[in-house]
């Protein structure tokens, strides 16, 4: 009787996914929940908050990880998703935190230049290029511009910026990296140097900066936005540098897994779901301890190939340990939260991912929210 009892508590979990009210899980099952939705860094699309939005009910019930700020919806082909002008997204971000307890990662992709949320067209200051930087290559024009990001998202109330990008531009002609000006250079010391001095002005101002994309996404020709990039002929490990040395010296937050396929590390999956790239290479090679958050599950390399549980399931048990859905994508769900959620607790229900690894992931963001201030 108890059997078929479990078998029917599972059966409703995956028909019904967030419609089981809280009081159908025991205390232990409500705790695994909270830390796997702390795993969660959702998109969104409204630029103001109401207790009707989606995303209300995912910040103050399901208590997610954090958020993460567009200015582009892709799926409508729209401006203006979340950010109208300076004092609109100000107010935006004070009322985030404040559904959130104080607690919410606030993540935007501010690397300057091309990959910019924060446009002069809405009023935000001017920026320049990761290549921008690199070019020049001078310690006071680097620390210059990252100053002038860092005060900005400080004033805005954003606490997680993903940059910078360490890729080495291998290929000038990459259409995610080189065509759009990203890396800083093609050589390690260079892009090590302009890396310390991004990380250094944003931790001045104590906003957390995640290194990207590991492994390396600079020799690539095709964009994992749109589908599969397969960096086995182009790739060297002379990419793994700047993140070995970053690691090394302390100075890294988090790091940002590409989605990326590597026959040399992995002859299966891409990146962010190779355990011998995450964990052996990453983890164990490395000695990088810290957390690992998986680039955007929207992409194309990802959504175009795996179903979400697969997806997640081989991310977990390779070594991540926060998910980025945007929201995004070629599509938009405002259920994507509670899906993530409910398909992460299923798996470890089904004991296809070890409870053990949402401690360890939990553990990790706690120490970093404890460490930066955050509840």
């Amino acid at each position: 009787m108890k059997r078929i009892s479990l078998v029917i508590v599972s059966l409703l979990i995956f028909l019904s996914g967030h419609q089981i009210k809280a009081q159908d899980y025991s205390k232990e099952d409500l705790e695994l929940r909270k830390k796997i939705a702390q795993m969660l860094i959702i998109g969104f699309r409204e630029a103001e908050l109401t207790t009707k939005s989606p995303i209300y009910n995912l910040i103050t019930k399901e208590k997610i990880g954090g958020v993460i700020l567009f200015d582009y919806d892709v799926p409508s082909k729209k401006a203006k998703r979340n950010i109208e002008n300076p004092d609109q997204l100000r107010k935006l971000c004070t009322e985030l935190q404040k559904a959130g307890n104080n607690s919410l990662f606030i993540s935007i992709d501010q690397e300057g230049g091309k990959v910019s949320r924060l446009k002069e067209q809405y009023g935000f200051a001017p920026s320049v290029s990761q290549q921008y930087l690199g070019d020049n290559n001078k310690k006071s024009i680097s620390r210059e511009w990252a100053s002038r990001t860092a005060t900005t998202l400080k004033s805005l109330g954003i606490n997680l910026n993903f940059t910078p990008s360490v890729d080495l531009n291998i290929n000038p002609d990459c259409p995610i990296i080189g065509k759009l000006e990203r890396s800083f250079s093609d050589k390690p010391q260079v892009v090590i140097d302009n890396a310390k001095i991004v990380i250094e002005e944003h931790r001045k101002k104590g906003i957390l900066t995640s290194i990207k994309h590991f492994p390396g996404h600079g020799s690539s020709a095709s964009d994992t936005h749109k589908g599969i990039a397969d960096v086995t002929n182009t790739y060297s490990e002379e990419e793994l540098i700047p993140f070995k040395v970053l690691i090394e010296e302390g100075m890294v937050d988090m790091v940002m897994s590409s989605h990326v396929f590597n026959s040399n590390f992995d002859e299966n999956y891409p990146a962010t779901m190779s355990y011998n790239t995450l964990t052996n290479k990453l983890r164990v090679q490395m000695n990088y301890d810290g957390i690992i958050i998986s680039d955007d599950m929207a992409m194309g390399a990802i959504a175009k190939e795996y179903d979400l549980t697969t997806c997640l399931e081989k991310a977990i048990n390779a070594g991540v340990d926060m998910f980025i859905f945007s929201n995004n994508g070629e599509k938009y769900d405002k259920e994507i939260g509670y899906k993530a959620i409910d398909t992460i607790f299923r798996l470890v229900k089904q004991g296809k991912v070890k409870e053990k690894s949402i401690n360890n992931s939990y553990a990790r963001i706690q120490k970093l929210k404890s460490d930066m201030g955050l509840r």
